[in-house]
């Protein structure tokens, strides 16, 4: 049993015995504003149902809970309407009352399985694990295939990534109940992790023949359909969970990735730049806009985005490397600097961030800082006559030509394709630094030629071509 903030008339009739039909329960609005506005103590039963009912529709816990301190003595030892009270408490967030009630409750009949379901909920709300597994235990002690406990091991299970096992409890709990639709959301989830596509499938859309307006099975059939790669069933899936959640982040982002995926830029441009609009402090979706931006090419706004990815999330390490590689493209060497030190200082044993960095010391007009830089890199390369560090004492020395005649041969015996492209395009740079055009367009050309690189200087080289 979840600890529910609202509770229905038919609710509150059973919780008085039944001795009230839900249609007396059943007030106005005009009634329920008129019964708030009156103080006066429920003179009977029906009085206090109907105070009660229209609190709880009113949305105001203080309200309802401030009406069991005069609740009449006919229901006081009710033990359904005292279980409520304790829901309430906890959804206010006055634990330790909830403690004293649930416990005074549990004293009376130990065994009352919603009890221990409330204890649970209660332990989970103050962040006490080990009340919380406490509690877990005496209900699977009497009823294994209890729902809400099986539940919530498989949430933990979820936290720590251990999909197999929390698919375990999920499918335990749809023992005690096979529509319960969080056992069910659980049991989806953790198939499509575990790539159990069909299985998920059918959960998912079990949830939705149980609740057609469930926005989250929507999302996770569209991303079912992506499996597949069927990105348009993709969006129009994603596209219902958004009618009936427009508020939902990660909605917006699936739909931008499926929208982008079928080539339909500008609506996956609006779709994360609504994700933006929900949530401009998380840093994903600027990430996934400045993609798209510098995929065509718009490298202002894509440049502008990868500034927010590093601002909202500065431990992003792709971001920064993004950021120097579009600085670099609009000459503004201080900003790649200084984004490419960031990327080294998260990948020291990068050997293209220290070389790109020595370049644009060189631009902004900072040799002088160079040698003391690469002199600090250069004592982590052990073999002085890899290919790597004869680069970096190239640029440390700028020169001389003997050194400079030594790399290149090197480069031509290089057969690791990325390494000889790499290296190619720092020589070229190299030359460029020098003076020496030709040779430095000769060189970058020669990288611009090369197929599918997996290196961002393949970027640089081919801005020096065009």
């Amino acid at each position: 049993m979840k600890c529910a903030r609202f509770f229905s008339a038919a609710a509150i009739c059973l919780f008085l015995g039944g001795t009230l039909s839900a249609a007396e329960l059943s007030i106005t609005e005009e009634q329920r504003q008129e019964e708030a506005k009156s103080s006066a103590a429920p003179s009977n039963e029906a009085d206090f149902a109907k105070n009660l009912q229209a609190a709880l529709q009113n949305g105001s816990l203080e309200d309802a809970l401030a009406l069991f301190d005069g609740i009449p003595a006919s229901l006081a030892s009710n033990a359904d309407l005292q279980k409520l009270r304790a829901s309430l408490l906890i959804s206010a967030g006055r634990h330790a009352d909830a403690q004293k009630l649930l416990a005074d409750l549990e004293q009376k009949n130990s065994g009352d399985i919603e009890i221990k379901e409330m204890k649970m909920i209660l332990a989970k709300a103050s962040g006490n694990a080990g009340a919380k597994s406490a509690a877990i235990k005496e209900i699977i002690a009497i009823d294994p295939t209890n729902p809400s406990a099986n539940i919530a091991l498989g949430e933990e299970k979820v936290l720590r990534k251990k999909y197999k096992e929390a698919r375990g409890y999920y499918m335990t709990a749809l023992k005690g109940d096979q529509n319960n639709q969080d056992a069910l959301f659980g049991y989806g989830q953790t198939s499509y992790y575990l790539n159990k596509i069909d299985d998920a499938r059918k959960a998912f859309n079990k949830i939705l023949r149980l609740d057609p307006n469930s926005a989250v099975a929507y999302a996770y059939i569209a991303k079912l359909h992506a499996e597949d790669e069927n990105y348009k069933l993709a969006e129009e899936s994603v596209v219902k969970a958004i009618e009936l959640n427009p508020t939902a982040y990660d909605y917006y982002m699936d739909w931008g990735t499926y929208s982008r995926m079928r080539g339909k830029f500008q609506q996956a441009e609006k779709a994360w730049t609504q994700a933006i609009k929900i949530d401009p402090s998380y840093f994903l979706a600027y990430a996934y806009r400045g993609g798209l931006y510098d995929e065509q090419n718009m490298y202002a706004k894509a440049l502008d985005d990868y500034r927010m990815v590093i601002k909202t999330n500065p431990k992003y390490f792709y971001a920064y490397e993004s950021l120097g590689i579009l600085a670099w493209h609009e000459g503004n060497y201080a900003e790649a600097r200084a984004s490419f030190e960031k990327a080294f200082s998260y990948y020291p044993q990068s050997i293209s961030y220290p070389l790109i960095i020595a370049a644009c010391m060189y631009k902004s007009n900072r040799a002088f800082e160079v040698k003391p830089f690469l002199q600090k890199v250069m004592k982590n390369y052990g073999d002085h006559e890899s290919l790597e560090y004869l680069m970096l004492r190239l640029y440390h020395d700028l020169g001389p030509s003997n050194a400079e005649n030594l790399i290149t041969q090197k480069i031509i015996k290089e057969d690791n394709s990325t390494k000889k492209g790499k290296m190619t395009f720092y020589m070229g740079l190299y030359d460029e630094i020098k003076g020496h055009t030709e040779l430095s367009r000769k060189m970058f050309n020669e990288v611009a030629a090369l197929q599918s690189p997996m290196f961002f200087e393949f970027r640089l080289a081919e801005w020096k071509v065009r």
